[in-house]
Protein backbone atom coordinates (compact mmCIF):
# COMPACT_ATOMS: atom_id res chain seq x y z
CA UNK A 1 0.00 0.00 0.00
CA UNK A 2 1.62 3.29 -1.01
CA UNK A 3 1.91 5.66 1.87
CA UNK A 4 2.93 8.85 0.26
CA UNK A 5 2.96 10.74 -2.96
CA UNK A 6 5.10 13.69 -3.99
CA UNK A 7 2.77 16.45 -4.98
CA UNK A 8 5.05 19.11 -6.37
CA UNK A 9 4.34 21.61 -3.61
CA UNK A 10 5.12 25.19 -4.63
CA UNK A 11 8.47 26.58 -3.51
CA UNK A 12 8.35 27.82 0.06
CA UNK A 13 5.39 25.64 1.02
CA UNK A 14 5.45 22.39 2.94
CA UNK A 15 5.69 19.14 1.05
CA UNK A 16 2.47 17.17 1.35
CA UNK A 17 2.11 13.39 1.64
CA UNK A 18 -1.00 11.51 0.53
CA UNK A 19 -2.63 9.43 3.25
CA UNK A 20 -5.94 8.63 1.58
CA UNK A 21 -8.31 9.05 -1.32
CA UNK A 22 -11.91 10.14 -0.77
CA UNK A 23 -14.26 8.17 -2.97
CA UNK A 24 -17.94 8.98 -2.38
CA UNK A 25 -20.52 9.96 0.21
CA UNK A 26 -21.91 7.17 2.37
CA UNK A 27 -25.23 7.32 4.21
CA UNK A 28 -27.12 10.41 5.33
CA UNK A 29 -24.85 11.73 8.11
CA UNK A 30 -22.19 13.44 5.97
CA UNK A 31 -19.71 10.56 5.87
CA UNK A 32 -17.43 9.64 2.97
CA UNK A 33 -15.58 6.45 2.10
CA UNK A 34 -11.81 7.02 2.14
CA UNK A 35 -9.28 4.52 0.78
CA UNK A 36 -6.14 4.28 2.89
CA UNK A 37 -2.78 5.17 1.34
CA UNK A 38 -0.59 5.08 4.42
CA UNK A 39 1.33 2.59 6.49
CA UNK A 40 0.19 4.47 9.61
CA UNK A 41 -3.63 4.19 9.67
CA UNK A 42 -3.60 4.52 13.47
CA UNK A 43 -2.70 8.19 13.01
CA UNK A 44 -5.94 8.89 11.15
CA UNK A 45 -8.23 9.92 13.98
CA UNK A 46 -10.78 12.58 14.90
CA UNK A 47 -9.25 16.03 15.30
CA UNK A 48 -6.43 15.40 12.79
CA UNK A 49 -5.79 18.35 10.47
CA UNK A 50 -5.63 17.36 6.81
CA UNK A 51 -5.46 18.99 3.40
CA UNK A 52 -7.76 17.98 0.54
CA UNK A 53 -7.32 18.15 -3.21
CA UNK A 54 -4.88 19.89 -5.53
CA UNK A 55 -5.33 23.19 -3.68
CA UNK A 56 -4.67 21.57 -0.28
CA UNK A 57 -7.87 22.87 1.31
CA UNK A 58 -7.47 22.60 5.10
CA UNK A 59 -10.01 20.42 6.93
CA UNK A 60 -10.25 18.42 10.14
CA UNK A 61 -11.49 14.87 10.64
CA UNK A 62 -14.62 14.88 12.81
CA UNK A 63 -15.22 11.12 12.90
CA UNK A 64 -13.19 8.17 11.63
CA UNK A 65 -14.26 4.52 11.65
CA UNK A 66 -13.38 1.32 9.83
CA UNK A 67 -15.57 0.23 6.93
CA UNK A 68 -14.49 -2.99 5.18
CA UNK A 69 -11.00 -2.25 3.73
CA UNK A 70 -11.52 1.52 3.94
CA UNK A 71 -12.52 4.20 6.42
CA UNK A 72 -15.73 6.14 6.86
CA UNK A 73 -14.77 9.72 7.64
CA UNK A 74 -16.61 12.94 8.33
CA UNK A 75 -15.20 16.44 8.36
CA UNK A 76 -15.93 19.25 10.81
CA UNK A 77 -18.39 21.71 9.31
CA UNK A 78 -19.71 19.33 6.63
CA UNK A 79 -22.74 17.55 8.10
CA UNK A 80 -24.67 16.43 5.01
CA UNK A 81 -23.87 14.18 2.06
CA UNK A 82 -24.31 17.20 -0.23
CA UNK A 83 -21.87 19.36 1.75
CA UNK A 84 -19.13 16.74 2.03
CA UNK A 85 -19.74 15.45 -1.51
CA UNK A 86 -17.63 18.30 -2.91
CA UNK A 87 -14.56 16.33 -1.80
CA UNK A 88 -15.44 13.25 -3.88
CA UNK A 89 -12.52 11.70 -5.81
CA UNK A 90 -9.84 13.84 -4.16
CA UNK A 91 -6.61 13.01 -2.35
CA UNK A 92 -6.19 13.62 1.37
CA UNK A 93 -2.79 14.90 2.52
CA UNK A 94 -0.82 15.72 5.63
CA UNK A 95 2.20 17.98 5.78
CA UNK A 96 5.45 16.02 5.49
CA UNK A 97 6.73 17.56 8.73
CA UNK A 98 3.80 15.86 10.52
CA UNK A 99 4.72 12.39 9.25
CA UNK A 100 6.02 9.97 11.89
CA UNK A 101 9.73 9.15 11.81
CA UNK A 102 10.60 5.84 10.18
CA UNK A 103 12.87 3.17 11.65
CA UNK A 104 16.60 3.42 10.93
CA UNK A 105 17.39 2.58 7.31
CA UNK A 106 13.86 3.28 6.00
CA UNK A 107 12.93 6.38 4.05
CA UNK A 108 9.83 8.04 2.69
CA UNK A 109 9.73 8.00 -1.08
CA UNK A 110 9.83 11.78 -1.38
CA UNK A 111 13.14 11.76 0.53
CA UNK A 112 14.71 9.54 -2.14
CA UNK A 113 13.90 11.84 -5.05
CA UNK A 114 16.93 13.66 -6.49
CA UNK A 115 19.45 11.28 -4.91
CA UNK A 116 22.58 10.85 -7.01
CA UNK A 117 22.67 7.26 -8.27
CA UNK A 118 25.94 5.41 -8.88
CA UNK A 119 26.60 1.79 -9.77
CA UNK A 120 28.67 -0.50 -7.56
CA UNK A 121 31.80 0.46 -9.54
CA UNK A 122 31.23 4.15 -8.71
CA UNK A 123 30.02 5.21 -12.18
CA UNK A 124 27.49 8.05 -12.17
CA UNK A 125 24.13 6.94 -13.57
CA UNK A 126 22.08 10.09 -12.90
CA UNK A 127 19.50 11.28 -10.41
CA UNK A 128 16.50 9.42 -9.02
CA UNK A 129 13.76 11.30 -10.89
CA UNK A 130 10.57 9.30 -10.26
CA UNK A 131 9.24 6.33 -8.35
CA UNK A 132 6.66 4.09 -10.02
CA UNK A 133 4.45 2.03 -7.74
CA UNK A 134 3.79 -1.39 -9.20
CA UNK A 135 2.11 -4.46 -7.78
CA UNK A 136 5.30 -6.37 -6.97
CA UNK A 137 7.82 -3.67 -6.05
CA UNK A 138 8.49 -0.02 -6.76
CA UNK A 139 10.54 0.91 -9.82
CA UNK A 140 13.03 3.79 -9.61
CA UNK A 141 13.49 5.92 -12.71
CA UNK A 142 17.03 7.27 -12.87
CA UNK A 143 17.62 10.05 -15.41
CA UNK A 144 21.01 11.36 -16.54
CA UNK A 145 21.74 14.91 -17.75
CA UNK A 146 21.06 13.91 -21.35
CA UNK A 147 17.59 12.64 -20.40
CA UNK A 148 18.41 8.94 -20.77
CA UNK A 149 16.43 6.83 -18.32
CA UNK A 150 17.27 3.63 -16.48
CA UNK A 151 14.52 1.68 -14.74
CA UNK A 152 15.65 -0.01 -11.53
CA UNK A 153 13.50 -2.42 -9.52
CA UNK A 154 13.54 -1.42 -5.85
CA UNK A 155 14.75 -4.79 -4.60
CA UNK A 156 17.70 -5.63 -2.32
CA UNK A 157 19.66 -7.30 -5.17
CA UNK A 158 19.66 -3.95 -7.05
CA UNK A 159 19.51 -1.23 -4.36
CA UNK A 160 22.71 -1.82 -2.41
CA UNK A 161 22.97 1.29 -0.25
CA UNK A 162 21.18 4.56 0.44
CA UNK A 163 23.33 7.23 2.07
CA UNK A 164 21.02 10.12 2.97
CA UNK A 165 23.89 12.19 4.38
CA UNK A 166 25.77 12.07 1.06
CA UNK A 167 22.42 12.05 -0.87
CA UNK A 168 23.65 9.03 -2.86
CA UNK A 169 22.21 5.65 -3.79
CA UNK A 170 24.49 2.79 -4.83
CA UNK A 171 22.96 0.18 -7.13
CA UNK A 172 23.93 -3.04 -8.85
CA UNK A 173 22.99 -3.11 -12.53
CA UNK A 174 21.61 -6.49 -13.47
CA UNK A 175 21.86 -7.64 -17.08
CA UNK A 176 19.24 -5.94 -19.23
CA UNK A 177 18.77 -2.85 -17.03
CA UNK A 178 20.73 -0.43 -19.22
Amino acid sequence: MPEEKQTGSPKGESLYLAIGFIRRPHGVRGEMIMDLHTDFPERIKPGRKIYIGEKYQPATFDTVRLHQDSLLISLRGYETPEAIGRFRNQWVYIQAKEAPPLPEGQHYKYELLDLTVVDDAGNLLGKLAEILETGANDVYIVRDEAGKEILLPAIPAVILNVDMTARQMTVHLMDGLI
